[in-house]
């Protein structure tokens, strides 16, 4: 009998264990169904700190990818390529025509004599018939 009475309690036990296993876990289900009530206050602060990253993230992007932001009609105005070290307008051929110069020092003195006499003639863009004879010397 000894072994019924030792099966009977370890039976209890388990049972007893069980038991408390269920009330716990009733108890964290009606926890979980409880869910909390989010005041007008709390989703007004939400919006707002969700907006408040929108614009940050916005201007940061408009940092880092500065061509898609507004610019002044003046810089579109003055579009293209301009002399070597200047700020004179002109068009591929001359810049490709200024590259042929092998020799750097005579390079920069015929850019600079153009870009001079562009200014004094006030040229909009310095086109390669123009180039060719201002570069003469």
């Amino acid at each position: 009998m000894s072994e019924q009475t030792n099966v009977q309690e370890r039976l209890t036990n388990v049972e007893d264990r069980l038991a408390r296993l269920e009330n716990l876990l009733v108890r964290i289900d009606e926890k979980l169904d409880q869910t909390p009530q989010v005041s007008v206050a709390e989703s007004e602060s939400t919006e707002k700190f969700q907006q408040w990253v929108t614009d940050y993230v916005s201007m940061r992007l408009q940092q880092l990818v500065p061509e898609t932001c507004d610019h002044p009609a003046e810089a579109a105005a003055q579009d293209g390529p301009f002399l070597d070290n200047t700020n004179v307008p002109c068009t591929e051929e001359v810049v490709h025509r200024v590259k042929r110069i092998p020799i750097p020092f005579v390079r920069e003195m015929v850019v600079q004599r153009v870009a001079e006499n562009a200014r004094s003639a006030q040229i909009e863009r310095v086109d390669i018939e123009f180039f060719e004879n201002a570069a003469t010397f």
